[in-house]
């Protein structure tokens, strides 16, 4: 069960950080943020009581802003925190969070909005989707939003529910969902983009990346891929041993389900050093505080299927111009693994090159965070209604 007491800063911590704010005027931290959302100024606001207006202040630059402010890493508004070069940075993500939690108010009625006679669909309820269709509502358009799935959050939905409560991206979208402007289609597929400009002036693809990475090797079919697992982690509790492929955010939040899940012992292969793993420093105590082995400077080689067990090759590899590269005569064989998750990323479907249709979020980017798919999903729709209204 998630302790959700836990993911917001109570009374007393929330009050320290506010305290904190040294009200800098240059704003690095509103810089730092993807979207432009200003914690000087929101900060300000909740020190004044004036927790409306903070919300307000939050949702107007991040439709994502509770979500955000859960799972945001360290290396945006923190990073560019004047305080950090004092002690230590404010908990910009945390004081966002727990204003949106505890302060943010039963939305008001939307304002009218002219229309503007433009209709669009839009690909993907994910982080990029809902930021392109809601900045597109906003504009005055018609946006149909289709989602293959049976609810919004896209690979959001991976995020551990002890970081990400399911219901928190259900809160942020009901916040600014405008039923007026925008129609969801759930369970629908949309298996040829370019039909649709029969029908509507312009798409956005936000369909994210759902083609997961092999690892090219010899027993590969026995390694779960990590989408599969994240989205049914209980389809696949061991009390065993579990071996996690990779070193990014989604292979320690597969490690860390894995041993949350029961798992005797959960060990990651890191195919590069440990300085090179693109994770928060908070994720790297999470690893520590959960007793999760990483071998760095390891890649797998082979898996071999033992009755109902795996046994997994690796090797180790050394760094030559700044690639890993396998160490010859270093491969050994780990016996007695239950369950091996593939994490080495994925890529997104083939696109389409169309002046009316553009992408955004990982389909454009590749892996990204969710405050960066949310101003992707923005930045899609300003570019694509820069276009087809000038045509």
């Amino acid at each position: 069960m998630t302790n959700k007491k836990n993911l917001y800063l109570n009374k007393p911590q929330f009050q320290a950080e506010l305290d904190r704010c040294l009200n800098c005027k240059a704003e690095p931290c509103m810089h730092a943020c993807p979207v432009g959302c200003n914690p000087r100024e929101f900060i300000e606001l909740a020190k004044a009581q004036k927790f409306d207006m903070a919300a307000t202040s939050i949702m107007d630059k991040n439709i994502l802003g509770q979500t955000c402010g859960l799972v945001c890493p360290d290396y945006f508004c923190m990073k560019a925190c004047t305080r950090r070069h004092i002690d230590f940075p404010i908990n910009i993500p945390g004081v966002q969070a727990t204003i949106l939690q505890n302060y943010r108010e039963e939305k008001a009625a939307f304002s009218p909005i002219a229309d503007n006679g433009l209709n669009l669909a839009v690909i993907g309820a994910g982080p990029a989707g809902l930021s392109a269709a809601a900045e597109l509502a906003k504009s005055g358009c018609k946006v149909t939003l289709f989602e293959a799935e049976n609810k919004i959050g896209g690979a959001v939905n991976l995020i551990p529910e002890d970081r990400l409560p399911r219901d928190v991206i259900e809160k942020d979208w009901a916040y600014v969902f405008n039923p007026e402007r925008v129609t969801l289609k759930l369970n629908t597929t949309v298996t040829d983009i370019p039909a649709l400009l029969s029908s509507y002036d312009a798409v956005i693809v936000a369909a994210g990346e759902h083609n997961v990475m092999g690892l090219r090797i010899k027993g590969d079919e026995y390694a779960l891929s990590y989408i599969e697992y994240l989205k049914n982690p209980q389809n696949y509790q061991t009390t065993g041993r579990v071996a996690v492929i990779g070193g990014g955010n989604v292979a320690v939040d597969c490690a860390l389900t894995a041993k949350a899940q029961g798992a005797a012992s959960v060990e990651m292969f890191v195919r590069r050093r440990l300085a090179d793993m693109r994770i928060t420093e908070a994720e790297h105590l999470d690893l520590l505080r959960r007793e999760i082995d990483v071998s760095p400077l390891t890649s797998p080689t082979e898996i071999v299927k033992d009755g109902d067990k795996y046994k997994l090759s690796v090797c180790k590899n050394k760094i030559v111009d700044g690639k890993a590269a396998a160490l010859e005569g270093t491969t050994i064989t780990l016996p007695a693994f239950d369950l091996i998750i593939k994490a080495v990323g994925s890529r997104a479907d083939e696109k389409t090159e169309h002046e009316k249709i553009i992408y955004a979020g990982d389909c454009q980017t590749g892996g990204s965070t969710v405050v960066q798919a949310v101003a992707s999903g923005r930045a899609a729709a300003k570019e694509i209604l820069d276009r087809i209204t000038k045509r």
